[in-house]
């Protein structure tokens, strides 16, 4: 549906030229020739922006301003004058318009003008909406998210809750696949009431994960001086979450694939196996399809443990959920540090929503915990936020309108879009290679000359 706008003024000529010059751009318009009958209109419709004069008889655009400002503060006002001074744009922003252009004017932008009333409203409007949710909202609730990529993950995780089945989490570094591991533990009706164990592959040296995880008896090793239990055991009951499994040795993968298998374990130096009654959910954000055919994961171990799969989106493909994620983080790091910060600005709101965040929720979350800490203001400002963000923009490629010095050459639009195609499909080489039509061998023979390959 097309933008809706209310031009007002007093010059049927002015009026005339406005209306079907935005009409043509694809704006739905009407007109009020006083200030008196604008404000009347706007209490009997809904209009998106409206765009007033400054010098009109009896109720001026000032006045007119005000009026909107007191009454219906979700109508933008752009106000248009010949007679543009530093005094009466202030005396105009004063009043409550959302900008001000002096005449004479280019319709083009004017239309800009509009547009961006519009989006600034809009996002103040879904940030006030975001802020109010977050009120109301459960304050338990592991993963938050309305977007259609969040609502299908959510729907997959009320499904499969109940299972006892393996489940594999995948996604990229800092989309929150521990939080899906939570979920899952915390929807199962058998198994909520058990522990969520959870221990990173990565972090452990290879001697210590095994003992970590299968526990060892007194005098199995020389600093066993009392036995232990490992962490499948522990888990009893509940949910054990192995984080990077990817990342776990060779030689530990038999044992954790019989382990899977037979639903029992043998604590080290132990004559006796203990019987198994956890739930394994694991995540990566490796390709496990790449380290297979590549010799580094065992093939059996890889299906044993993707029996569910359960994808978690980049928050670049989330939407406004940015929005809502921002939100919820301000509201934990005032809190935590007493100050009153409240919420985003819209010029802010604009600036999360174009960041592409290769660092996913972790980098919002530290954004927004650096933004907290230096806030000067109740709404958080575009000088709060991290260099990164605030200097963002969108790769130029075929956009006429930039210079040529902003052109790229064609290995690296190569280079860029074969990354995005990556992006899109969460590091799977073997569906971006389909995608781009490439063979596996050349697409890694690309990613080893751009740097990318792992």
């Amino acid at each position: 549906m097309s933008e809706r706008v209310l031009v007002v003024d007093d010059d049927a000529s002015m009026t005339d030229m406005l209306v079907a010059g935005l009409q043509q751009m694809g704006l739905e318009v009407e007109a009020c020739d006083s200030g008196e009958r604008a404000f009347d209109r706007l209490e009997r419709s809904d209009f998106d922006v409206v765009v007033t004069d400054l010098n009109m008889r009896n109720v001026d655009g000032i006045e007119l301003c005000e009026r909107i400002a007191a009454n219906r503060p979700d109508v933008p006002v752009v106000v248009i004058t010949a007679f543009g001074s530093v005094d009466t744009a202030v005396s105009a922003m004063r009043a409550g318009a959302y900008d001000f252009i002096p005449k004479p004017f280019e319709l083009e932008v004017l239309s800009i003008a509009i547009r961006r009333a519009i989006q600034h409203h809009a996002l103040r409007n879904e940030v006030r909406r975001l802020r109010e949710e977050l009120r109301s909202e459960h304050p338990h609730e592991e993963l938050f998210g309305n977007s259609t990529s969040m609502r299908k993950l959510n729907d997959l995780i009320d499904r499969v809750a109940g299972s006892s089945a393996t489940a594999l989490v995948t996604g990229e570094s800092g989309t929150g696949k521990e939080r899906v591991a939570r979920a899952l533990h915390q929807r199962s009706p058998s198994r909520r009431q058990g522990p969520f164990v959870a221990i990173d592959c990565a972090a452990l040296p290879e001697n210590l994960l095994e003992s970590e995880l299968f526990g060892y008896q007194s005098g199995a090793f020389t600093d066993a001086r009392t036995s232990r239990s490992g962490l499948f055991e522990q888990a009893n009951t509940g949910t054990l979450f192995l984080d990077e499994i990817g990342e776990l040795p060779l030689s530990l993968q038999p044992k954790l694939l019989r382990a899977i298998q037979e639903r029992k374990i043998r604590p080290l130096g132990a004559n006796r196996e203990v019987a198994l009654d956890a739930r394994i959910v694991a995540a990566t954000n490796r390709d496990l399809d790449t380290e297979v055919k590549e010799g580094r994961f065992r093939e059996e171990l890889y299906y044993r443990i993707n029996v569910i799969q359960v994808a978690v989106p980049p928050l670049r493909a989330r939407g406004s959920d940015v929005l809502g994620l921002a939100q919820r983080f301000i509201t934990t790091f005032a809190t935590a540090s007493n100050k009153r910060v409240h919420g985003l600005s819209p010029a802010v709101a604009e600036r999360l929503l174009a960041y592409s965040w290769p660092g996913n929720v972790r980098e919002l979350e530290n954004c927004m915990e650096r933004a907290v800490a230096v806030a000067r203001f109740e709404d958080i400002r575009v000088e709060d936020l991290t260099e990164r963000v605030r200097s963002y923009r969108s790769t130029p490629v075929l956009d006429e309108s930039h210079n040529a010095a902003d052109l790229l050459t064609m290995e690296e639009v190569e280079r860029r879009y074969i990354q995005h195609v990556l992006e899109m499909f969460g590091g799977n080489k073997a569906r971006a290679a389909r995608t781009l039509g490439l063979d596996r061998r050349t697409l890694y023979r690309k990613l080893r000359q751009y740097g990318n390959a792992r």
